[in-house]
């Protein structure tokens, strides 16, 4: 069995892999300062049932202060390699970026799996603390893709902005004109984050000259693909089948 973690800025999904399938998944909230004997009592707790040691384990961070904690961690608790997504990696991936080593690990994994699942061309919609769309092109390449503020950022934003207004329950309200503040703040919200969604793929489809599939992942994923027009299939395990494709490509 392998470990597969995939450390975000809000919260970090765990996971382990069993016959190239994620069988057990868990998400913690990210704490920068946690330390690595922290993360090995976590990691621990949560893997209770699970005989240890486990074979191995792919780890993919976006927060430096946490990775090399998360890899002691994990060091401890497997009998292998553990791989952390980034420069020197085999990933199997071609990135055609003006610089690909900027290109966040997690966008890397996720497209990574989306074409093993989806073929190619493919978008990937990463709804966390950032909204990111991942552009794969006809050929299997990694092309770019856009940056927003995710969802629980945008309504930090307005609440921290404004003297009247709260936070509210991320649900889609029963329609599209508000009648309420409440309402009306989730109309502003979740529509128009899933207006903005389908405007991307519109455009990103003209330029690539194909019709992508598209895929979504992330804690909000669930909450906001419904509302778009454009066909999207919710991913919840992308990410950490993402970690397991890579791992397997080190020959490990």
């Amino acid at each position: 069995m392998l470990l597969v973690m995939d450390v975000g800025n809000s919260t970090t999904a765990v996971g382990v892999v069993n016959d190239d399938r994620v069988a057990d998944r868990w998400r913690v909230s990210t704490v920068t300062e946690r330390t690595a004997d922290e993360y090995r009592l976590l990691l621990r707790g949560l893997l209770t049932a699970i005989e240890l040691p486990l074979e191995g384990a792919a780890v993919s961070s976006v927060v430096p202060a946490a990775t090399s904690a998360v890899q002691l961690a994990a060091t401890d608790l497997v009998d292998g390699p553990v791989v952390v997504v980034g420069p020197g990696v085999r990933t199997g991936l071609a990135i055609h970026t003006d610089n690909p080593r900027e290109v966040g690990a997690d966008r890397v994994v996720n497209a990574v799996a989306a074409i093993d699942r989806y073929g190619a061309p493919v978008v990937v919609v990463d709804f966390g603390t950032a909204t990111t769309v991942d552009v794969v092109g006809p050929a299997g390449a990694y092309l770019g893709g856009m940056i927003a503020p995710g969802l629980e950022v945008s309504m930090d934003g307005l609440v921290g902005h404004t003297a009247a207004l709260r936070r509210v329950e991320l649900v889609a309200p029963p329609q599209a004109i508000g009648r309420n503040t409440v309402t009306a703040i989730q109309s502003g919200l979740l529509y128009g984050h899933a207006g903005m969604i389908d405007r991307a793929i519109d455009m990103i489809a003209a330029e690539i000259e194909a019709r992508p599939a598209v895929v979504a992942t992330g804690g909000l994923a669930p909450v906001v693909a419904p509302l778009c027009r454009t066909e999207i299939v919710v991913d919840d395990s992308l990410t950490l089948d993402g970690l397991r494709i890579i791992y397997r490509r080190q020959g490990t």
